[in-house]
């Protein structure tokens, strides 16, 4: 439900700017339909994503919840080699550093909230190998989707809400044929809204709010950017977790909290390069 509302939200922008109802329909016909080699490559990431949700779904399966955090924090790394390898993208030796002190950092704060993840024991339908190997390979595809579509972003002169309406028409398809493989059964019996409340709404809502803003990040900076601004959300989370939740401010979660706090003004600081090749060049 987010990327329709995402689509429709985009597809609202789209009118705005267009002027007309004729303008937007003009628009997406000149850049959606007239150009489908262009909308297939947006589904290079849209399928990606899909196969990435499911190898989350089967570490999360196999591995304990502490295993699972701490190794798919490793998508921090993944993306800004991908950044590298695809947008040239030039990283200073600090910047390396605070990356993997970022890395860190999160994943001591993450640790610091799991819960009895010590008491937790494999159960005979449960490999740890299998579980990891799919947690790195999501790590891999992660880091390369958002890369590709940072690509596409800032390699052509569509707006970014058309790149998003293009993301969600490719999104939606692969999206209804996940719900109807792993809930196919509870869809066709109870519904495809059943369960629906104001809590669930405002999730969804939540959620495209969510992935517009980061695609205006991506758009704008970049995804390893966008990495220290989750990261320093999710330390930001704890924080209002304490007064919320009655969340139990440890040494280790402190500790943690420097390090990504460290690390943003660490990769920020870093010296500025005479010659850098950051991205743009047409997929």
């Amino acid at each position: 439900m987010a990327e329709v509302v995402k689509l429709l939200t985009c597809l609202i922008i789209v009118y705005v700017e267009s002027g007309g109802i004729v303008q937007l329909f003009d628009t997406i016909d000149k850049q959606l339909i007239r150009q489908p080699m262009d909308t297939l490559k947006v589904c290079v990431p849209s399928f990606v994503y899909v196969i990435q949700n499911n190898l989350l779904y089967v570490s999360a399966s196999h591995l304990d919840a502490a295993t699972y955090q701490v190794t798919y924090q490793l998508k921090i790394l993944t993306t800004a080699v991908f950044a590298v390898l695809i947008l040239k993208k030039e990283l200073l030796k600090t910047q390396w550093f605070s990356l993997v002190m970022l890395v860190l950092g999160v994943v001591l704060v993450q640790l610091a909230q799991a819960p009895g993840t010590s008491q937790i024991h494999s159960g005979p339908e449960q490999n740890r190998l299998i579980g990891f190997m799919a947690a790195l390979s999501a790590c891999v595809l992660s880091g390369f989707a958002g890369i590709f579509f940072e690509k596409m972003l800032k390699g052509s002169d569509i707006t970014v809400w058309m790149r998003n309406v293009q993301l969600s028409v490719c999104s939606i398809p692969f999206a209804l044929i996940s719900c109807y493989v792993y809930d196919g059964d509870v869809i066709s019996r109870q519904g495809f809204f059943f369960g629906y409340d104001k809590f669930v709404n405002y999730l969804v809502l939540l959620q495209a709010c969510g992935g517009l803003i980061v695609a205006v990040v991506v758009k704008f900076a970049d995804n390893i950017l966008k990495g220290f601004a989750t990261s320093l959300a999710i330390v930001i989370s704890c924080v209002a977790s304490i007064y919320i939740f009655d969340f139990h401010l440890t040494a280790q979660f402190a500790i943690g909290a420097a390090c990504v706090i460290g690390s943003i003004f660490l990769y920020g600081h870093s010296p500025k390069k005479s010659a850098t090749t950051l991205s743009a060049h047409r997929v």
